[in-house]
């Protein structure tokens, strides 16, 4: 395919921005790189006080705290990759319109760089569960592979958004809203028990592909088991499928960029 050789001709761009990606992100920081310990782990903290009060219920997971942790942190992934996927175009807009090169190299880089931050804030999943006593297994020899899938989903919806972005620019509140309503329809914060007798809802939730990615990195992080083989299969299948009609429908909106940039 066309979109591996110019990968391969424009490595050298793709490197140079992945690397600014992960240092421009908190450049004139103070903390610097810390900040991508320290959003979750914030996050983790405020859900760990707040959340039991106004839903008592939820406090009935087991090491509630840990379960947090390994939801929290691939929500951020996966928000991030989308969040700067989307402006992607518009961000870069002074650049492609002075240099050629392929522009899907600004979103794999993105996605690139997201996971590396990620792989660097899975320290912090590590420590919790030692620390609340969950430990950890050799189970984790499979973190990569759920989050290069992971990856790839995001990128694929990135291609989509970030061509829709060029020619309607509302699409990134759009996205912001929907994303925070997709928070709450991942079992991140509850057990995805309390859903059970709800009926399309509980179905609805319990095939959210996050939620089988979710699912996936509790079980190899807090569980010790394999994931589920068979969701697994099915988010592959499905982040696959996302990547290539987003591609294609990037590369169909990609002849109208230089008019509308």
């Amino acid at each position: 395919m066309q979109v591996w050789k110019d990968i391969y001709n424009y490595r050298e761009l793709l490197k140079t921005n992945i690397k600014k990606d992960i240092r421009g992100k908190y450049k004139g920081s103070f903390l610097g790189i810390l900040w991508s310990f320290l959003n979750p782990l914030l996050q983790v903290v405020v859900y760990w006080i707040v959340f039991p009060f106004l839903m008592g219920r939820a406090g009935t997971v087991d090491n509630y705290l840990c379960y947090l942790v390994t939801g929290i942190i691939p929500w951020t992934f996966f928000t991030t990759v989308i969040n700067q996927g989307t402006t992607s175009m518009i961000v870069n807009a002074g650049i492609i319109k002075k240099v050629y090169f392929p522009r899907e190299i600004p979103l794999i880089s993105q996605a690139l760089s997201g996971l590396v931050n990620f792989f660097i804030s899975c320290i912090i999943v590590v420590f919790f569960c030692v620390g609340t006593g969950a430990g950890i297994s050799y189970h984790l020899i499979l973190l990569p592979l759920i989050a290069l899938i992971q990856m790839i989903l995001s990128l694929g919806i990135s291609f989509i958004l970030s061509a829709i972005e060029v020619y309607v620019q509302d699409t990134e509140y759009i996205v912001n809203f929907i994303l925070n309503m997709g928070f709450y329809a991942t079992p991140i914060l509850y057990n995805l028990d309390l859903l059970k007798g709800s009926g399309i809802l509980y179905t609805l939730v319990s095939w959210n592909p996050v939620t089988l990615l979710v699912n996936a990195y509790r079980d190899i992080f807090m569980n010790h088991v394999w994931p589920n083989t068979m969701q697994l299969i099915i988010v592959i299948i499905i982040s696959l499928v996302v990547l290539v009609i987003g591609y294609k429908v990037f590369k169909k909106l990609e002849k109208g960029f230089a008019e509308e940039l």
